[in-house]
């Protein structure tokens, strides 16, 4: 079911027959979501219908005015940067100044009983955003009264793909910038299933073709859209190139028993036969249990921070990974209407104290260090330039 729902949420975008379930406000007379769901999810939802499309960036009124000792205001007056310490491998983002008519798009497939982790990734998405967002979200037919309805994706130029299992700790609107990163035959980017090949899935299981040495996960996908609909690309199927709305399908029907991780997989054999397609992500870019539960193999997250938290094999929902639990229970657990360094932050840094002993836990500046620069980043935006 994923495999299908989550293929569709790009060939949606190619055929004008698809629909999507689009957030918006309103309506009502949708169902409450399932009992399991009442609670944190519940509240998250109401709060995330009201405030998905609006005419100014996205979370500039969820921040309170912080409850903290009163400090003078910083001088407006121009101040010599410092050196920068950024590191030779983190990408260099254009300075990027928001316009009214820009709008960042996301996409998420939610199916069974993920209302409430795709409710938590929302929120971390309006927590920490600066310019508008439209959510697509991709629904079963349990889901569909809240999520609601509908367009249709063909319009669309670019577009985030994301899991529900996963968590933005910084606005995602540096995420959108690595669209202008990309090259000139580069239509999609994703970060490597695995950094270390000699002990990667791929490497070792793969029973099909997969994309460089190690194979790509695609639970954070950026494309763009208006390239992926023009391009022909080559395949095992047939000598000759397809388009993408054509070549989906066939691929599946050759590889089905081959395949163990479905769409991911898909992806994989299309980039093996078009590398020059891909821009390859950092892997801080797609943090995953896989990047510590067997020592640390990610270096950019070492160096600058977790950008995006992927929360894979369950981990949110049971002990096995405590580091990654917590996160997701801050955000889920976190109030709109607090001030985040009081509500999540400084919670957060104290129940992470309870996971150093654990592998993923034992450095916590990888899970802490961006969500700390990103609630001052947008602390400085909401209150200082606009209160």
């Amino acid at each position: 079911m994923k495999l299908h729902y989550k293929l569709a949420v790009i060939a949606a975008s190619l055929a004008a027959g698809r629909l999507l379930f689009f957030l918006l406000l309103g309506n009502s007379a949708t169902e409450p979501p399932p009992r399991r769901e009442h609670g944190p999810a519940l509240k998250v939802f109401q709060h995330v219908r009201g405030r998905l499309v609006i005419s100014q960036p996205t979370a500039f009124r969820l921040l309170h005015r912080p409850v903290l000792n009163q400090q003078p205001r910083p001088s407006t007056k121009r101040r010599k940067k410092p050196a920068s310490n950024r590191s030779p491998n983190e990408p260099v983002f254009r300075q990027h100044t928001w316009r009214r008519e820009e709008w960042m798009h996301l996409a998420v497939v939610a199916c069974g009983d993920r209302l409430e982790e795709t409710m938590t990734m929302l929120k971390s998405v309006l927590l920490f955003s600066l310019n508008k967002i439209k959510f697509h979200i991709f629904a079963e037919d349990t889901l569909q009264p809240q999520f609601e309805t509908s367009m249709i994706l063909r319009d669309v130029d670019s577009l985030l793909y994301v899991d529900t299992d996963v968590l933005f700790l910084r606005p995602i609107d540096d995420a959108w910038h690595f669209l202008n990163l990309f090259n000139s035959t580069q239509l999609a980017a994703m970060a490597p299933e695995h950094e270390i090949p000699r002990i990667g899935w791929y490497s070792r299981f793969a029973r099909h073709p997969y994309y460089g040495a190690a194979g790509v996960n695609s639970g954070v996908m950026l494309m763009n859209l208006t390239r992926i609909r023009n391009q022909l690309f080559k395949n095992s199927v047939i000598p000759t190139g397809l388009r993408w709305e054509e070549l989906l399908y066939p691929l599946y029907n050759k590889y089905k028993n081959d395949i163990t991780w479905g769409d991911q997989d898909l992806l994989n054999i299309i980039f093996h036969y078009n590398p020059e397609y891909l821009y390859v992500f950092p892997c801080q870019w797609n943090y995953r249990p896989d990047h510590c539960m067997y020592g640390s193999n990610c270096r950019g997250a070492e160096d600058q921070g977790v950008s995006i938290l992927h929360g894979n094999r369950g981990v949110y929902h049971d002990d096995k990974q405590p580091a990654f639990k917590v996160m997701y229970e801050a955000i889920r657990d976190f109030p709109f209407e607090d001030n985040l360094f009081q509500s999540l932050y400084f919670p957060l840094q104290n129940n992470f104290l309870k996971t150093v002993h654990t592998l993923c836990g034992r450095l916590p500046q990888v899970f802490l260090k961006q969500i700390e620069q990103a609630m001052r980043k947008v602390y400085e935006l909401r209150v200082i330039h606009v209160g």
